[in-house]
C-alpha cells in the first residue's frame, strides 16, 4: 500500500483528532498547576500528589480501553467509534475540570480530584483508540510516518489554538463580571476560564467528529482471531523493543512536562519584563509567556517538518537520538539565562522545541513497528493494547513530571501570588533547563538499544504482507 491509498482530507482527518487531545494537554500541561494553585487556591504540593494519584490511576486505564478497543465489533471499525461515543463527555468534563465551585479548602480538593479523575478517564477512552488508529490505517511504514507527522502538526496547531486563545479568553469572559477583593473590585478570573474552556472545548469537539467521520481502517489481522487476553499480554511483556520505546518514552514525557509545568511561574516570578508587549504594526498586544508558549508550538512544528527527510535519510533511531542529545545540551544552556535576556530564552526556546517536536512522531510510529513485529514473532495482533500500554507508559512520564513540578516548587519554597525567596527563584530556573536535560538524556539512553532499524523493519513488512496474501487466497 503507498501513499496514495490515504487521501490527504484522510490524513487531515486524522491529524484533528491530536488537535482536540492537544487543547486539552496543552491547558493541563501548562495551565492547570498554575491554575489549581493561583485561580482555585490549592497548595502546590497537595495539587502534585493529586497529579501523582489521579495520573497513575489514568495511566492504568489505558491497557484497560486497549484491550477493549481490539475487542470492540463495529460496522465502523474497532477504534473510530469510541471518538463518537466520548466526543459530548470529553467536553464536558474538560469545562468541570476549569470551573471553580465556592467550597471550602478540602471540598475544593476533592472536586478537583473527582472533576480530574474523569476527565482523564474520558481522556483515555477517546485518546487511546485514536493513537491505535495509526495501525489499522496503512500497513506501511511510511504511510504511517507520514499520518504520524500530520498527527502531530495537528497536535501543536490545536496547542497554538489552545495557548493563543486562552487568556485572551479569560480576560474577554472574565470582564462580563467583577469581584471584590482587597484591592477593589477585579475581573472575575473563575468566570473567565470556565467560560474560556467552553469554548475550546467545542472547538475539540468538532475536531473528534471530523477525524470520526474522515478516517478509516484498512489493516486486518492476518486470519480470524480471538486472542486470550493472558497470550496479548504475554506477548506485550516478550515484546523487547516496546520496553525501550516505553522508557524513553516516560523521559521525553518527563523533559516536556517540567519545562511546559514551569513556564508560567518562570515568566510570572522571574523574567524582568513588561507583561503585555506591543505587536506593533500587527496591532493589539500579547504577554510574555503566550509569546514564549507559542514560539514553542511553532518550532514544534517545524521540528515534526524537518524529521520527515532526515529520518527517511539517516533513519528514525538517529534522528531521535540526534534531537533528544541536542535538547540536552540546549536546556543546560538555559539555566544561564539572565531575567532580563528576552531574546536569548525565546531563541532557546525555539531550538529547545524544533528538537522535542521531531521526537513524538518518530516514537508513535516505532510504536506502530513494534505492533507489527509482535505479530510476526506470534502470529498474533493487539494493536489497540499495545497502543494503549504505550499511552500509558507516556502518561507515567507526563505524571512523573507533573507531580514533581508541584512537589519541587513546595520543596525549593514556592509561595502563590507573593515575592519569591532566591532559592524558589533558583528552584523554578532549574525547572526549565537542568531537570528536563537530565530527562532528556536519560531518554537517549534507553534509546541506544532499540534493535528495529528501517531494513529490520521493511523485512517484518514483507513478510506480514505475504502472510496475509496467503491467509487471503486460503479464504481465512
Amino acid at each position: 500500500m503507498n501513499d496514495l491509498h490515504v487521501s490527504f482530507r484522510e490524513k487531515c482527518g486524522y491529524g484533528l483528532g491530536d488537535a482536540a487531545s492537544n487543547i486539552f494537554w496543552k491547558l493541563f500541561s501548562m495551565y492547570l498547576l498554575f491554575f489549581y494553585t493561583d485561580i482555585f487556591g490549592l497548595p502546590a504540593a497537595a495539587v502534585g500528589t493529586m497529579f501523582l494519584v489521579t495520573r497513575i490511576w489514568d495511566a492504568l486505564i489505558d491497557p484497560v480501553v486497549g484491550v477493549m478497543a481490539d475487542r470492540t465489533q463495529t460496522r465502523w471499525g474497532k477504534f473510530r467509534p469510541y471518538l463518537l461515543w466520548f466526543l459530548v463527555p470529553f467536553g464536558v468534563l474538560g469545562v468541570l475540570t476549569f470551573t471553580t465551585p465556592d467550597f471550602g479548602p478540602t471540598g475544593k480538593l476533592v472536586y478537583a480530584y473527582i472533576t480530574y479523575s474523569l476527565m482523564m478517564m474520558v481522556y483515555s477512552l477517546v485518546n487511546v483508540p485514536y493513537a491505535s488508529l495509526l495501525g489499522v490505517i496503512s500497513p506501511d511504514t511510511k504511510v504511517r510516518t507520514t499520518l504520524s507527522s500530520f498527527r502531530m502538526v495537528f497536535a501543536f496547531g490545536g496547542g497554538i489554538l489552545s495557548l493563543v486563545l486562552i487568556e485572551p479568553l479569560v480576560r474577554a469572559f472574565g470582564s462580563l463580571r467583577e469581584v471584590a477583593t482587597a484591592e477593589g473590585s477585579v475581573p472575575d478570573q473563575q468566570l473567565g476560564w470556565s467560560a474560556g474552556v467552553a469554548v475550546l472545548a467545542l472547538v475539540a469537539m468538532l475536531f473528534l467528529l471530523c477525524t470520526f467521520l474522515w478516517t478509516r481502517e484498512r489493516v486486518r489481522p492476518v486470519g480470524e482471531q480471538k486472542n486470550a487476553l493472558r497470550d496479548d499480554i504475554r506477548d506485550l511483556f516478550r515484546n523487547s523493543p516496546w520496553w525501550i520505546l516505553l522508557g524513553s518514552g516516560v523521559f521525553v514525557l518527563i523533559f516536556n512536562s517540567i519545562r511546559d509545568g514551569a513556564a508560567v511561574y518562570y515568566f510570572k516570578y522571574f523574567v524582568d519584563a513588561p507583561s503585555q508587549l506591543d505587536l506593533g504594526w500587527i496591532g493589539g498586544s500579547v504577554t510574555l509567556v503566550t509569546l514564549y508558549l507559542v514560539l514553542g508550538q511553532i518550532a514544534n512544528i517545524a521540528g515534526i517538518l524537518l524529521m520527515a527527510p532526515v529520518a527517511n535519510r539517516i533513519g528514525k533511531k538517529r534522528t531521535y537520538l540526534g534531537a533528544m542529545l541536542l535538547a540536552g545540551v540546549l536546556s543546560v544552556a538555559f539555566y544561564f539565562m539572565g531575567s532580563d535576556d528576552i531574546v536569548p530564552i525565546l531563541v532557546l526556546q525555539v531550538l529547545i522545541s524544533v528538537c522535542a517536536g521531531s521526537v513524538m512522531p518518530l516514537l508513535w510510529s516505532m510504536y506502530a513497528d513494534t505492533a507489527d513485529y509482535s505479530e510476526v514473532r506470534t502470529g498474533r495482533r493487539a494493536t489497540g493494547l499495545i497502543f494503549s500500554s504505550s499511552s500509558m507508559s507516556q502518561k507515567f512520564g507526563w505524571t512523573l513530571g507533573g507531580a514533581l513540578t508541584g512537589w519541587l516548587l513546595a520543596w525549593f519554597g514556592f509561595e502563590a501570588n507573593q515575592v519569591q525567596a532566591e532559592g524558589a527563584l533558583t528552584g523554578i530556573r532549574m525547572m526549565l533547563s537542568i531537570l528536563p536535560a537530565a530527562g532528556a538524556l536519560l531518554s537517549v539512553l534507553f534509546l541506544l538499544f532499540y534493535p528495529l532499524n528501517e531494513r529490520r523493519v521493511e523485512e517484518i513488512g514483507r513478510k506480514l504482507e505475504a502472510a496475509r496474501a496467503d491467509a487471503a487466497r486460503s479464504g481465512n
